[in-house]
């Protein structure tokens, strides 16, 4: 209570509104326990409150890319992209997703754009390195199949 209220016996002044959660934070904390269903209705909550966030949207597609839910997740970066057409994470993901499903001219349209603005940084030449592989194995089926991802971690 305020001094001024205590001098003249007014009430404190009480913000009945909620308070909103960081849904984005409380789903990276879920994914990193393993919570993938848990993070996916926090990404959801956080879509709620701010439809257009692109961290939330990449994110989203990643732990339903875990969970096995393919179609969402092609869905969630397709939509990123659509806000903002030079993500070059939402490129990378959703080419890996199309070579699964089969959609090989896709998937060669989306890593040549990663490769045309691949991120910046020490750790980006190894998933530049396996996006060329991957597009080289899709040009020339005959050399094999296309690498798996770069490990994480």
């Amino acid at each position: 209570m305020s001094l001024w209220s205590r001098l003249f016996g007014g009430k404190p002044v009480i913000d009945s509104r909620p308070q909103r959660l960081d849904y984005l934070s409380e789903a990276l904390l879920l994914e990193r326990q393993g919570d993938y269903d848990a993070a996916i209705t926090s990404y959801r909550l956080a879509l709620r409150d701010h439809p257009d966030d692109m961290r939330v949207l990449q994110n989203m597609a990643i732990a339903y890319s875990r969970t096995g839910r393919l179609e969402e997740a092609i869905r969630s970066y397709r939509r990123a992209l659509e806000i903002d057409p030079s993500l070059s994470g939402a490129h990378y993901g959703l080419a890996f997703l199309l070579i699964k499903r089969g959609d090989v001219a896709a998937a060669e349209k989306h890593l040549n754009a990663f490769l045309a603005q691949p991120p910046a940084g020490a750790e980006s030449e190894r998933w530049v390195r396996h996006a060329e592989a991957t597009l080289e194995s899709l040009r020339n089926p005959t050399t094999g199949e296309a690498p798996a991802g770069p490990s994480e971690g």
